[in-house]
């Protein structure tokens, strides 16, 4: 039997490539709304960052959702992205 591969993505913030599973998945729909997508299968152009506070912690510093996105990046995403590594890391 053959072992399934895993999917793998690069987090924005360190550039390491992870499984799916380990990163958090933040989409900018066709109209502009920025949001957290936990499930990793909304429409959008999404963009991963590490289930890591000091992770989200440096994104929030270096804009670099704001880049990816070329769209301003309100302060609660990141509030919602640190509330949902909490929940997952207990």
């Amino acid at each position: 039997m053959r072992k399934r591969k895993t999917p793998q993505r690069k987090c924005i913030v360190t550039n390491e490539m992870k499984p799916k599973k380990e990163l958090i998945r933040v989409v900018r729909n066709k109209d502009g709304e920025v949001f957290v997508d936990p499930t990793g299968k909304k429409n959008g152009r999404g963009a991963y960052v590490s289930l890591d506070i000091n992770v989200i912690d440096k994104a929030k510093q270096s804009n670099v959702f704001a880049n990816a996105f070329q769209t301003k990046i309100d302060d609660t995403i990141y509030d919602e992205l640190k509330t949902y590594v909490q929940g997952k890391n207990k």
